[in-house]
């Protein structure tokens, strides 16, 4: 069974850092898409950043110039260093793969539990 899982959040200052992880687990035969979302209170989730398996990268207007994602294929893992944190950063974020587990399979997407980061003096 496939698992994602967050690690990296936590409370931090306006103006400073956090870096996110997400592993995915279990039965994997290929992640092709990869990507950040997060949800605020009372807000939808929304995209932050995504990337394919070649490295291609797409961000929210909101976050350009301040995150950065970035995987490593050979460990089914990526990351999202957010620097320059702001207030409206807050949310939980939550990681996303569309992968496939075995040859003969179509791609899946599979959502981590999330994980809470918070900015606040």
């Amino acid at each position: 069974q496939v698992q994602l899982v967050e690690s990296g959040g936590g409370l931090v200052q306006p103006g400073g850092s956090l870096r996110l992880s997400c592993v995915a687990s279990g039965s994997i035969f290929r992640i092709n898409f990869m990507g950040w979302y997060r949800q605020a209170p009372g807000k939808q989730r929304e995209v932050v950043t995504t990337i394919t398996s070649s490295g291609f990268t797409n961000y929210a207007d909101s976050v350009k110039g301040r995150f950065t994602i970035s995987r490593d294929n050979a460990k089914n893992t990526m990351y999202l260093q957010m620097n320059s944190l702001k207030p409206e950063d807050t949310a939980v974020y939550y990681c996303y793969a569309d992968l496939i587990e075995q040859p003969s399979f179509g791609s899946r997407g599979y959502w981590g539990q999330g994980t809470q980061v918070t900015v606040s003096s």
